[in-house]
Order: C-alpha cells, then sequence, then structure tokens
C-alpha cells in the first residue's frame, strides 16, 4: 500500500475499517457493532462540524493552553556536539501531557450523545488524570480502569483522579497494567453502553477509537508544522522527529503534519520500550519484529508467546507498558515511512538524567526513551541536522520510580 498525500492517515482505511488490508478493523462482540456504529457516525457527524471545532479549539487554547512551546535545548546539543535538538514541550498541557487532546473530544461527544457518564483506561495515570479533569468540566461521570500495579507506581496521577471524583476501578487481572485495563473498560462498556460514553486513551481499539484519537492529538503537528516555519523559515532539509511510541497517540500527533513529506527530508523515528537490559521482557512489538495479532479489536504487531498468545511485557514506563501497538504505526512500519527501535530502562533513566541536568525541563520516563535515542544519534551528525524530541509528559508522576532508581528527584 502507498499513503496517499493530502488524506490524513487515519482515513486512509477500507470500509471494514483495515489500514493496507491486514491492521486495524473491528475484532468485537456483536453486542458491541451497534454501539461502535453509532459513535463512528456521531463522530463523523460532528468531526468537520464548524461549531464543534470552535468549542474545540476554544477548550485547546483557553483550557488545555495551546500552542505549547518549541524550545532549543542549547545546554543538551552543545554538550552532545553534532546535531541541534529541540524539544516540543507537550508536557505544558493543563495537566502534564497530551491525553488532554483526546480527553476533550470524548467529553464532547459524550455530551452529543446525551450521555452522563464517561469511562476510560489509564496505564501511566496521565490518560485518566485528563479524563477526570475534562469529565469534571463537562459535569460527567467519570470511571478509570487502572491495573493494581500501575496503582502503586502512579500515585501522584491517582491522587489527582480522585481530587477530580472520578473513581478509580482497580484492575487485578493479568499482568495488573494498562493491557488490562484497557481489557476490563471494554467489558465495562459492553454491559453499560447505552448510558456511557467510552474513550480508549490511546490509538489503539476497534477503528473508530483510532480515529478519535489521531483527530485529536494531531493538534500537536499542526503547532509543530508552523512553530518550526517560524524558527527555520522553512521545513528544514534534514528533520528527524522523535517520539515515544506505547500504544502510538502521542507519536501520531507528533507526526500527523510532516507524514507527507519525503522520508530523506523528514524522517519519523519511533522509540519503545526495551524493557530492562537484563529481561527478555519488553514493549516493543514494531522493532523487536513481533508477529500479528488481535488485541482489543485490533489487528497489529504483539508481542506473543510461542503458542501465539498475548505475552507479558516489562517497563519502567508505565505508558508504555502494552504488548501491542497502533495499526497506524504498523502500516507506517510496513511502507518504511517511519522507523522504529527501542531504548532500554537503563538508557531511559541515563537519558532522564542526563536532561533534567542540563536543562530546565523534566520529562517523564515515556519521552525520556526517545531522548535515549536523541542522545544516541545527535553526536554522529552534523549541525545540518534538527532533531525535534516530544516531551508529552511531565515527570512528576513518576517521582518515585526515579528516586528509587537514581537516588534522588529533583525538579
Amino acid at each position: 500500500m502507498k499513503i496517499k498525500k493530502g488524506i490524513p492517515l487515519i482515513d486512509q482505511h477500507d470500509k471494514n475499517g483495515f489500514y493496507a488490508g491486514k491492521f486495524g478493523g473491528n475484532f468485537v462482540a456483536e453486542t458491541l457493532k451497534k454501539p461502535i456504529d453509532d459513535l463512528t457516525k456521531l463522530f463523523e457527524k460532528y468531526r468537520k462540524d464548524k461549531n464543534f471545532l470552535k468549542e474545540r479549539n476554544d477548550l485547546y487554547e483557553n483550557y488545555i493552553g495551546t500552542p505549547t512551546r518549541f524550545i532549543k535545548l542549547q545546554n543538551l546539543t552543545d554538550h552532545l556536539g553534532g546535531a541541534q535538538i529541540y524539544a516540543k514541550m507537550v508536557s505544558d498541557c493543563k495537566g502534564g501531557a497530551h491525553k488532554c487532546y483526546n480527553a476533550i473530544t470524548h467529553a464532547m461527544l459524550c455530551k452529543r450523545a446525551k450521555k452522563k457518564y464517561i469511562c476510560t483506561d489509564t496505564g501511566a495515570g496521565y490518560n485518566g488524570k485528563m479524563f477526570s479533569m475534562v469529565a469534571k468540566k463537562f459535569g460527567l461521570g467519570c470511571k478509570v480502569f487502572m491495573g493494581t500495579r500501575d496503582i502503586e507506581r502512579q500515585k501522584p496521577n491517582c491522587d489527582a483522579m480522585r481530587k477530580n471524583g472520578a473513581e478509580i476501578v482497580p484492575v487485578n487481572s493479568g499482568s495488573k497494567t494498562l493491557v488490562d485495563a484497557v481489557s476490563e473498560c471494554i467489558r465495562y462498556w459492553v454491559a453499560n453502553c447505552n448510558k456511557v460514553h467510552m474513550g480508549i486513551g490511546s490509538l489503539v481499539g476497534p477503528n473508530i477509537f483510532v480515529k478519535i484519537c489521531g483527530f485529536s492529538t494531531a493538534q500537536i503537528s499542526r503547532e509543530l508544522k508552523v512553530q518550526i516555519e517560524e524558527e527555520f523559515g522553512e521545513i528544514p532539509k534534514k528533520l528527524k522527529l522523535i517520539n515515544c511510541v506505547g500504544g502510538g497517540s502521542s507519536a501520531y500527533g507528533f507526526w500527523s503534519e510532516f507524514i507527507d513529506y519525503n522520508k530523506n527530508q523528514v524522517e519519523l523515528i519511533g522509540v519503545e520500550a526495551g524493557g530492562p537490559s537484563n529481561s527478555k521482557l519488553h514493549a516493543a512489538p514494531l522493532s523487536k519484529n513481533s508477529k500479528i495479532g488481535v488485541l482489543h479489536g485490533a489487528a497489529a504487531y504483539c508481542v506473543q508467546n510461542s503458542d501465539g498468545q498475548i505475552n507479558e511485557t516489562e517497563s519502567i514506563s508505565s505508558g508504555l507498558d502494552y504488548p501491542s501497538v497502533s495499526p497506524i504505526h504498523c502500516l507506517l512500519k510496513d511502507v518504511g515511512r517511519a522507523k522504529y527501535t527501542y531504548a532500554t530502562d537503563e538508557e531511559a533513566l541515563k537519558a532522564f538524567k542526563l536532561v533534567t541536568e542540563l536543562e530546565e525541563i523534566s520529562p517523564s520516563l515515556e519521552p525520556a526513551h526517545a531522548f535515549a535515542e536523541a542522545i544516541k544519534i545527535a553526536p554522529k551528525l552534523d549541525d545540518t541536522n534538527i532533531i525535534v524530541v516530544d516531551s508529552c509528559g511531565d515527570s512528576i508522576k513518576d517521582k518515585d520510580i526515579i528516586k528509587k532508581h537514581l537516588g534522588s528527584y529533583l525538579r
């Protein structure tokens, strides 16, 4: 399949929701077909509606606080030598992460569906935090499904969710992480879809959830394209956009406006979670060449065992600790438009330490994986190369993990 220019990648699927005929789709129970069809019709009705877009853009600007900053990391650039390094500070968003864009769109759709409750999943806690925050603003009840392992390691965001009035539903099944939280959230929606709206927290799931999420996070690259042109007077001839990849929502949002550019001019680099260096477990289905499987209603590359069952994953980063990935990223890998690699837990921690020592920013452990790749490749390039890292989350949620591994946590 060739990517069509001028058409958002989220819309380049067939009538059954498949990208390139094999990624995505709608592998769902019969009981979910109607609610998914209803949500699809609702989204298509409003996605180009002028009043809907005006309300969304106003919320993005005046509630979230867009555009977020685009800054040069001069100290890091000087320290490493080679390429010039910049950061898109998406973590400046209200609440501290990119998840707010998707949460706002879902809350707006929830209201238009005349539903009073919204449910979602969370791993790192940022998606749950954003949905709880936006639900409070819209006067909606909110349930957040979260693995008990993640509840333990992401206490700051759990405290924020409860403060916003959301109910955290602990998930004890499986690995007790994001993958299980998504499963339980979908099960809950099956039984309550007549009165509850569901928002999946990433670019995964049945086709409509991929589209809503991508539609929302594309705001990041719309801003970035303008900011890059203002900084350089044009899109640089050697531009590398580096983003962490779990489900892949921030990466798609970061890349969306640049996908049509020649890959020799704008290189898209996704960094997955390689897990601990002394473990065989990881959350890197793209860069570790996993096979296609089906998870949460979509066909995609999935971490699997020898029997083809979804395997456990391991990562210091709760937000990347997911055994599959968006069908969009599977497509981008297969057509060669994006390159995918991974960083280990140790490399992410080392990158966090260096970046926070040299610059006045504090990325969470998810974007620390992307910074690890930037740190790795920058010295090998000359200063005509421009590297931009999406700093898509703030480290405050990871303070206990960072303190445990590095001995201290300073902002």
